[in-house]
């Protein structure tokens, strides 16, 4: 069996303090359903030099699929099902660019309605979605735990491997 390991590389400087200015400017902020690597708060730093406040969510209607070969998720519309995860608060402008980048041409950046797993308050969050619907490397369900696994964490707030380290 081929292991794959999960490695980060580093968002330019450049993007990092943006990121930054855009926070202590008081910029646009925006709310961001996350179900898969970026539950993970070493990832999230390690993209955006911070970890942001967090509420667990769910996501109604979709699936969290394995995808052959990745250790990461992709999500899809499926009637009857649900993704649980977390929403990452005060997202700005300059960080959401370094989500895309990260994220990449494989998902699509979507508004969805998520509810909070505390109070069961409906809220609206940007969400990556699969681009491919007819992809057959998807398949089953993806579990964070059994991913943490392979990446060499020890629990939902292990150390993600990076190219670099803070």
């Amino acid at each position: 069996m081929q292991v794959h390991h999960f490695v980060l590389s580093c968002s330019s400087s450049a993007a990092r303090a943006m990121a930054m200015a855009a926070v202590a400017a008081g910029n646009q902020v925006h709310n961001v359903f996350v179900y898969g690597s970026l539950l993970a708060d070493d990832v999230v730093r390690a993209l955006l030099s911070r970890i942001p406040q967090s509420s667990p969510a769910i996501l109604n209607g979709y699936h969290r699929f394995s995808i052959k070969g990745r250790v990461y998720p992709a999500i899809l519309p499926a009637e009857n099902k649900k993704v649980s995860g977390k929403v990452l608060h005060g997202i700005t402008d300059p960080e959401l660019y370094i989500l895309d980048e990260f994220e990449d041409v494989e998902y699509e950046r979507v508004t969805v309605d998520v509810f909070f797993m505390d109070n069961s308050k409906k809220t609206q969050a940007l969400a990556y979605v699969w681009s491919d619907k007819n992809d057959p490397n998807l398949y089953g369900e993806w579990v964070f735990e059994v991913a943490a696994l392979v990446w060499g964490q020890k629990g939902e707030e292990g150390n993600a491997r990076t190219e670099c380290e803070p």
